[in-house]
């Protein structure tokens, strides 16, 4: 009994450790395209969340590491846009041709918007990716893409409201030391009964 929760205890604090140290990384390098990870946008404008991240990816195409950039995200019901239309528009008002964006308006959970982004690259014969999200989300996020058959990086942005404190730090790192070990398990979403891990 003790041998195995110190069992757990291990699992649960080494996930827990290597969602902070991914976190703490950048893995930028030449890819095919980044991925921009949906985030929530209010009737077309984004979030300050998801600004963050679209501000990290217009970086990461001006600096040459991609040419391409794709926004991902759905929409809730009553909104009149998707979240990567938000992005797309948003990418656009700041000078990135529109040819060179792809917006997948599927998913409302990582699990969903990751699969529809291999679907997406598989078709235009990308190969490799880079993950633009927030850091605690890296780890889980580039794991998913490796499963389904991208070369996954990420690249995670450094700004806005889930970086800002310590307590929201720790809350997301438990969060999303909790999402990957569902997903480990079980590989499927953990957007079940209402959880909110996405």
């Amino acid at each position: 009994m003790l041998g195995a929760l110190l069992v757990a205890l291990l699992v649960v604090g080494g996930t827990a450790f290597r969602v902070w140290q991914v976190a703490r990384a950048d893995q930028r390098q030449a890819v095919d395209v980044s991925v921009v990870l949906g985030a929530a946008q209010y009737h077309g404008e984004p979030s300050d969340v998801l600004e963050a991240r679209l501000k990290h990816a217009l970086k990461l195409y001006e600096d040459g590491v991609t040419d391409h950039i794709m926004t991902v995200g759905g929409r809730k019901a009553g909104d009149a846009y998707t979240e990567a239309e938000a992005g797309k528009d948003w990418l656009v008002e700041h000078d990135v041709p529109a040819s060179k964006i792809v917006d997948v308006e599927t998913g409302s959970d990582t699990l969903g918007s990751i699969q529809a982004v291999a679907e997406q690259a598989h078709q235009r014969n990308w190969s490799s990716a880079l993950i633009v999200s927030d850091p605690w989300h890296s780890l889980r996020s580039r794991t998913m893409a490796s499963d389904m058959g991208l070369d996954a990086y990420a690249s995670p942005a450094r700004t806005g409201p889930v970086v800002q404190t310590r307590e929201i730090q720790a809350r997301y790192i438990l969060r999303e030391t909790a999402a990957l070990l569902y997903y480990r398990l079980t590989h499927a979403s953990a957007e079940i009964n209402g959880a909110g891990l996405g």
